[in-house]
């Protein structure tokens, strides 16, 4: 399934994310507006985690359904199931589609290997390094393996762009402060493990940049 339920009683960033869009969505929208100029009268209604709905994250053709996606191209042809599971998905009036990656600590960012079967693997491999070629990037690094979080995200941005024309933009939110799982203190610590990740994956300036932004919250202001 597609729809996946989770508890109430989390830490980190998915606690982080249900107290963000359930209780704080115009924080969230403040902070993509002042990212993204081309978008700064937009007004984003959130589809998930919703309380009401056991908090639940979407994968999958799921994922497309609830952002009622009409396809040219079927994800099945992009990638196998249990693709990547959306921390939070978000539509506009007008169309714009919003893909949520959380994290809230510096462990999180290095992601394992995919731990897909070989007829799975090789339609994942594929399609990243379909992404590849699309944004230039001429290197030998697996995208399968180390990052492949971040990785399969950015090429699901690829997917939805390049070749279903959706307006989808990638949201990565890095959480400042959370004591719970020892997260970074500063924006700073975060940005220096982003240098490295995407040095090491060799993904600088390219294509897709402009649909993508890093938003940094500290959850101090959750608290009343």
């Amino acid at each position: 399934m597609g729809k996946v339920k989770q508890k109430s009683d989390g830490k980190g960033s998915l606690k982080d994310m249900q107290l963000l869009i359930n209780e704080h969505p115009d924080l969230l929208n403040s902070n993509i507006r002042q990212n993204i100029p081309s978008l700064k009268n937009i007004q984003i209604g959130w589809l998930s985690p919703l309380k009401n709905d056991n908090y639940s994250e979407y994968k999958d053709d799921d994922f497309i359904n609830l952002l009622g996606l009409n396809l040219t191209k079927p994800l099945s042809n992009f990638w196998p199931q249990k693709g990547p599971q959306w921390d939070a998905l978000g539509k506009s009036k007008n169309g714009n589609v919003f893909l949520i990656e959380a994290k809230a600590n510096i462990p999180e960012i290095v992601s394992g290997p995919t731990g897909a079967r070989i007829k799975s693997k090789m339609l994942i491999n594929k399609s990243l390094i379909e992404t590849k070629i699309f944004l230039n990037i001429n290197n030998d690094m697996d995208w399968s393996h180390k990052f492949y979080q971040y990785t399969n995200r950015l090429a699901h941005l690829y997917f939805l762009r390049e070749q279903n024309n959706v307006p989808a933009w990638l949201v990565n939110i890095y959480f400042i402060n959370d004591k719970t799982v020892n997260g970074p203190k500063t924006e700073e610590e975060w940005l220096g493990a982003i240098r490295v990740m995407k040095c090491y994956l060799g993904v600088g300036h390219h294509k897709l940049s402009k649909y993508m932004i890093d938003i940094f919250i500290d959850i101090e202001a959750f608290k009343d």
